[in-house]
């Protein structure tokens, strides 16, 4: 008995090990195409307006299929959907490296990012329902640092790949650990009957929650460039509220709701998911903006940017052990304080970013950021889901998912709104200054000291201006990446505030204690 017992557990881990990879593989997927769209443009002749949809597609479709995860395991089990979910992530892979068309590619993108959604929150719920307390720490700590890390090798992995073979391996690279996860996960994972009584699909609340998410998708991706008061974002975002309220009041309301929405009367499990948002507006925002420091500022390719972000995912992997003993023996809510407090001072470091900073100077801040996430990330999510039962886990991981990628989408177009609205006026501020013969302006945007040293008076010549003009735009941009540094410290530092308002019930305590 004891023997039959250990081998059960070697497959359930061997099982949910493959069950991160095919989660890795869905994440990196996103970053490693992301580094080599002008490649696919080039390759598909698609227009330069129609290329983001590239990644807008499997984005919508990603976001729609989190929150349905709960739903579909209940009626498939978690055996089968996972199965299911590679073996369609896998066949779209296929699909998208045969595509000859941008219609083609955009269309096998939606299947591959709905299949990829659900990857996410079935791995975190199974943390929760495949092992006992004692060991959810580690199994956490896995599923944490392959969530977190593939947006940190993604540009390398990317950048390589594109380099070294072509665009085609991007997709390609998912066949051979999709095939295999999809074979063995069936016979590694504990067999669980699906279960239909009351999966009877909601066909109008379903349409509701695609509408809404896609619309505030849509409307966050193009608000930085139309401005998010212009016509088409304002009518985006009230069609989203409009569509989104509904489906709330109509899910709320029935029997056998598609998302358990009434999860968040859990006051832990609503704190937990505020933490997952601001860390989501922290984490990709951050993956965001350095790239776009390194290429525009720079001029780095994207096998150099991917090699400076990994300083971020080695010091992620370093922490890792540390988080998973301390996870166990302090409370939650110190730890998530700890971490959110660190990954805000990491942040903020990056504020004060010139137009010679490169990787010297960007090491420490991504180490403190990287050593952050993982207490971010551990402790936030025993709070959120290890107080609920395993009937409840499969929605409520759902939920929780969504609320980091809605901050990571969130957080990049304030991101991107903050880099067109604030350029301008930093490049304006700068003219102002080296009119009034500010020396110290004059070295920030990299002019030389003798050619300045007479002075400049009144308005510019022609030559003068075409001289300066590519100085001071850079220098402002700079300045609008600083802005948007302090901006994510500040989300961050919400994270810290929030955490005083969670409080552990009695069942998330006696979980803690037989965890210790």
């Amino acid at each position: 008995m004891r023997t039959e017992l250990a081998l059960t557990a070697i497959r359930t881990w061997i099982g949910f090990g493959l069950m991160c990879l095919g989660m890795f593989m869905a994440i990196l997927d996103i970053q490693v195409v992301a580094t080599s769209l002008p490649t696919i443009q080039n390759a598909l002749a698609i227009s330069p307006e129609a290329m983001s949809w590239i990644q807008t597609s499997y984005l919508i479709a990603e976001v729609i299929a989190i929150p349905l995860t709960g739903w579909l395991t209940r009626m498939l089990s978690m055996r089968w959907l996972f199965t299911a979910a590679i073996a369609f992530f896998t066949l779209a892979s296929i699909g998208c490296a045969a595509s000859d068309s941008f219609v083609m590619l955009v269309s096998f993108r939606v299947v591959q990012g709905f299949a990829g959604g659900t990857l996410i929150p079935t791995v975190f719920a199974a943390v929760f329902i495949l092992f006992r307390p004692g060991t959810q720490g580690i199994a956490t700590t896995i599923a944490g640092i392959m969530a977190v890390l593939a947006p940190t090798v993604g540009p390398v992995v990317g950048g390589w790949i594109t380099q070294t073979y072509s665009w085609h391996w991007l997709f390609l690279i998912n066949v051979f650990p999709g095939l295999i996860a999809c074979v063995l996960t069936p016979y590694l994972l504990p067999r669980k009957n699906p279960n239909f009584e009351g999966a009877k699909l909601d066909g109008l609340s379903l349409f509701l929650m695609a509408a809404a998410l896609a619309c505030l998708e849509i409307g966050l991706k193009q608000s930085p460039q139309d401005g998010w008061f212009s016509s088409i974002c304002i009518g985006l975002f009230s069609l989203s509220a409009l569509t989104g309220g509904f489906f709330v009041w109509r899910t709320l309301r029935a029997t056998h709701p598609i998302v358990q929405l009434s999860t968040f009367r859990d006051h832990s499990f609503a704190i937990g998911c505020v933490l997952s948002f601001c860390l989501g507006v922290g984490l990709f925002g951050s993956v965001y903006l350095i790239p776009v420091f390194l290429a525009f500022v720079r001029g780095h390719a994207a096998l150099e940017i991917g090699s400076t972000m990994l300083v971020t995912g080695v010091a992620q992997l370093a922490v890792a052990p540390i988080a998973v003993a301390l996870e166990r023996r302090v409370d939650a809510r110190l730890l998530t304080s700890v971490g959110f407090a660190l990954f805000a001072f990491g942040l903020g470091l990056s504020t004060f970013e010139t137009r010679d900073t490169d990787f010297s100077e960007m090491f420490w801040p991504q180490v403190i950021r990287g050593a952050a996430i993982m207490f971010c990330l551990l402790p936030p999510t025993r709070l959120a889901l290890g107080a609920l039962s395993e009937t409840q886990v499969p929605d409520a991981s759902g939920l929780f998912n969504l609320m980091r990628n809605l901050g990571g989408a969130i957080g990049i177009a304030l991101i991107d709104t903050v880099l067109y609205g604030r350029t301008g006026i930093h490049a304006d501020a700068l003219r102002v200054r080296l009119l009034a013969g500010d020396m110290t302006t004059a070295r920030a945007i990299g002019l030389d000291p003798g050619l300045f040293a007479s002075g400049l008076s009144g308005p510019l010549t022609p030559n003068a201006e075409a001289y300066l003009r590519p100085m001071i735009e850079k220098a402002a941009f700079v300045w609008s990446v600083n802005d948007a540094w302090a901006m994510l410290a500040a989300f961050a530092l919400l994270g810290v505030l929030v955490v005083p308002f969670a409080w552990r019930t009695k069942q998330a305590s006696a979980v803690a204690i037989e965890a210790n």
